[in-house]
């Protein structure tokens, strides 16, 4: 259904965002902060597009989806039906296996208190010294994680509010590769980003502050359920250093990518030359400057191929993360709201 009215929208929008983010995590957020009215009326637009269609930016859950092997069996248990003495209702219910890690499995984005960094190297020999640890807003490790077996006490998920905004659709696939999917091992450059946009409609609106940016590297073409091949979680092009700081300082909200990781991973031989301009002693420098330093959240497993199908340029996208406290990522099910630019 597509509203007439973009004040109604709007007012919608506000009071949804209201009600369901109530806490006040001002100290721990990042660009996130940028969302508010602005950001609705700029999905506003969108959403009263009488040819406006809703995208499915997820993939379904299952348990013969491409798994990632950092967090643990996938294995949905389906139980039978359960009676309820004295009543005519029957009801369902399933569970899922012991030690999974369900907010890094599928379509997924990661909370601030996801990555961390000390100041030395740890070689991975003995036990990691984590004295010097520290998170985004400078938070200090103890007052993150205070024990290995604590929750996020602070840039937990649940400090994330409904991210509602609009999002910006970049296909290097279409304009850089001529449809090619991108190789492991390759670099999503700042170039590649301004060539993109100079070849669409967003040529003059550009990327604006509090924009989620999706990017469709085709890498997605390994993506099956069932996995057959397996290959989808072994390797994957991802975003460059220095356009990871550029879109930083675009004040993006978010930056997804039709990948597991954003950032990129290969075979030492398969690395692009962009990887030189990664910081010494990081082995996940996407992760690490949107996470830590610039407070963009990383969205990962986007099911992109529809917004390419139908060249969706500009979307208003909505995404709201489970309310799992002191979690430090979670599952979602983002939807696109736009048309065919």
């Amino acid at each position: 259904m597509i509203f007439k009215s973009q004040t109604y929208i709007i007012i919608t929008l506000y009071f949804i965002s209201s009600i369901i983010y109530a806490d006040n995590f001002d100290d721990q957020r990042g660009m996130t902060k940028l969302l508010g009215i602005e950001t609705y009326k700029r999905c506003a637009q969108q959403m009263s597009d009488p040819n406006a269609k809703v995208y499915e930016l997820s993939y379904e859950r299952t348990s013969s989806m491409p798994l990632s092997p950092f967090a643990g069996e996938y294995k949905p248990k389906f139980l039978p039906e359960i009676p309820w003495a004295g009543s005519r209702q029957v009801f369902t219910m399933d569970v899922l296996n012991e030690d999974v890690n369900d907010g890094n499995q599928g379509t997924q984005m990661d909370a601030l208190g996801h990555f961390g960094y000390t100041e030395e190297v740890w070689d991975g020999n003995g036990e990691a010294d984590l004295s010097s640890l520290k998170y985004f807003g400078d938070f200090h490790g103890k007052e993150v994680k205070p024990k290995p077996d604590s929750p996020l006490n602070k840039l937990g998920i649940e400090t994330v509010p409904p991210i509602i905004t609009t999002a910006v659709f970049l296909d290097v696939r279409k304009h850089i590769f001529d449809g090619r999917a991108m190789k492991a091992g390759e670099y999503v450059t700042v170039e590649h980003i301004k060539e993109t946009i100079s070849k669409t409609k967003l040529k003059d609106r550009g990327i604006l502050p509090g924009d989620v940016v999706l990017i469709n590297t085709g890498w997605s073409d390994y993506y099956q359920d069932p996995d057959e091949l397996g290959l989808y979680y072994t390797k994957a092009p991802g975003v460059s250093y220095n356009l990871v700081k550029y879109l930083s300082d675009k004040k993006v909200v978010g930056v997804g990518l039709d990948t597991w990781g954003v950032d990129t991973f290969a075979d030492e031989s398969e690395y692009g030359p962009e990887r030189s301009q990664n910081p010494k002693g990081i082995a996940n420098p996407a992760h690490h400057y949107f996470l830590t330093q610039s407070g963009v959240h990383t969205l990962e497993n986007f099911k992109l191929k529809e917004l390419a199908s139908d060249n969706v340029e500009l979307s208003c996208v909505i995404i709201l993360p489970l309310m799992t406290k002191g979690s430090s990522a979670s599952p979602i099910r983002p939807v696109a709201i736009g048309s065919s630019s």
